[in-house]
């Protein structure tokens, strides 16, 4: 009997532990989403600094193409301490100002992801913005 208490428990505590874990996705073209962006067609964005910026050299031969990132305040500047969590160390980066990603590629972007019958993804249950 002590050990069917203890199994449960132990579930209970586990099935517990797991509702606790919520975590919140956010993809790109959305207003707080830091990682690559995908230029696409847009034009060249204003960047951070005006080379790219690459913290770990890449074996001779390899050529590796830059990528554009978002990220927030203070992780251009130390890239070197950041990139890993981005899987771009060893890659050309270009850091895209925040005002244009918000301006510019927040609302471009949305334009570009709108299904076929007009109506913009991701609203569900039949909700529109007219």
């Amino acid at each position: 009997m002590n050990r069917f208490l203890i199994a449960a428990g132990l579930a209970l505590a586990a099935s517990s532990a797991l509702a606790a874990d919520v975590s919140v996705s956010i993809t790109m073209g959305q207003p707080g989403y830091y990682g690559r962006v995908d230029i696409g067609g847009f034009p060249q964005p204003p960047l951070i600094y005006a080379e790219p910026v690459i913290v770990h050299s890449v074996p001779a031969g390899v050529v590796r193409p830059p990528v554009y990132m978002r990220v927030p305040p203070g992780h251009a500047k130390n890239w070197d301490k950041h990139c890993r969590k981005y899987g771009a160390c060893g890659q050309p980066v270009y850091f895209v100002q925040d005002r244009w990603y918000s301006d510019t590629y927040v609302p471009g972007y949305a334009k570009r992801h709108v299904k076929k019958s007009g109506k913009k993804q991701g609203k569900g249950k039949g909700h529109s913005d007219d």
